[in-house]
């Protein structure tokens, strides 16, 4: 299926191999980086590719063996059962290729922002956006990978108005894309006298995070404030103007960043987080460009569409794109997230599968 796609990252793989060996390029730190980077990520797929062509032609030649005349039946049952093995292992290998070559071209790979906010409900749902908050950092240091916090606003009962962090690792985006979308939230909140259930919400959105080849910002359409970090007092406020605020002039876009002591950190993720913004408008512009039946996705990914509903009564999480349902709401919220995602993640396989025939 994939044959003509397999071919030309051999060839981008050889190119390469030629492209480091240059002395150019072996003197140019930031280039050899992202040459290694690519080629890290493209060796797994040709060598499994290249080790199903080695199998395949195998196969063809105990069909030749089989198909000529011979009189050694036990050598004949030994050659069948052989090219019955071999394949079974090169359907395993294609399904296997198939996978990491979706995963590649999906950007499954990237790092990611992940931005929160609370939605309708008031206090209610800023404490569900602080409740998501901790739910995927469990999830993140189940899977190894590392968060960090960017900004965040925090709402008098101890919630999140927004907050927004990084997630970096081994398969961040391939995972957690699934989650941008509307999370509802049904439960009886802690200031309800009467025990009725109340129904909130709060957004989450999953950025991918862009290089520099992907989104190129120009110094002249950036405004740049600096100004001194809040905070509730003590040593942990800052005496100096260290917090940022980035204003892309042709977007609109506002991003501030408040949380390192260091001005130049402070922009730096700021950067990070406004950059991936742009990288999501600039996907969301393609994307529209595109037909429905080709999109081949797990909903839209809108962060206006309501994805799931967490209900505290019943102990019960559905997830309204692919009408699961899981009766482990105390799990799911302290991280336990692989059994929704894994069935959104093949879902989504078998939609790009039947848009790619």
């Amino acid at each position: 299926m994939f044959e003509k796609i397999l071919e030309e990252k051999i060839k981008r793989c050889d190119r390469l191999h030629e492209l480091m060996a240059d002395p150019k390029v072996i003197g140019n730190a930031s280039e050899y980086q992202a040459y290694a980077k690519e080629l890290s990520a493209l060796t797994p797929i040709v060598n499994a590719y290249k080790e199903y062509q080695k199998i395949s032609s195998d196969i063809s030649e105990l069909g030749k063996v089989l198909s000529q005349d011979t009189h050694d039946k036990e050598f004949l049952v030994l050659a069948e059962e052989e090219k019955h093995k071999l394949e079974a292992v090169v359907k395993k290998l294609a399904t296997e290729i198939e996978e990491m070559l979706l995963e590649k071209e999906s950007g499954s790979d990237k790092d990611i922002i992940l931005e929160i906010r609370a939605g309708t409900g008031g206090v209610e749902a800023s404490l569900f956006a602080a409740d998501l908050m901790r739910m995927y950092s469990k999830y993140a240091a189940k899977k190894g990978w590392k968060l960090e916090l960017i900004d965040s606003s925090t709402s008098e009962k101890g919630g999140y108005k927004e907050v927004i962090c990084s997630v970096s690792g081994k398969g961040v985006y391939g995972n957690m894309k699934f989650e941008s979308g509307t999370h509802r939230v049904q439960r009886v909140p802690d200031t309800e006298a009467s025990g009725r259930i109340h129904t909130s919400a709060a957004t989450v959105a999953v950025l991918p995070e862009a290089e520099e080849v992907d989104i190129d910002i120009k110094p002249e359409d950036l405004r740049i404030d600096v100004f001194r970090a809040g905070g509730k007092g003590g040593q942990g406020v800052n005496r100096t103007d260290s917090a940022v605020r980035l204003t892309h002039l042709p977007s609109g876009m506002v991003v501030t960043c408040q949380d390192e002591r260091s001005q130049l950190k402070n922009k730096a993720k700021a950067m990070r987080v406004l950059r991936a913004r742009l990288f999501d408008l600039k996907q969301g512009e393609q994307n529209a460009k595109i037909t429905k039946a080709r999109r081949a996705q797990v909903g839209t990914g809108d962060r206006s569409e309501k994805i799931r509903t967490y209900n505290f009564p019943d102990r019960r999480i559905t997830d309204h794109r692919i009408g699961l349902t899981v009766h482990n709401l105390e799990d799911v919220l302290e991280g336990e997230l692989d059994e929704i995602i894994g069935a959104l993640k093949e879902e989504e396989r078998s939609l790009r599968l039947k848009a790619a025939v």
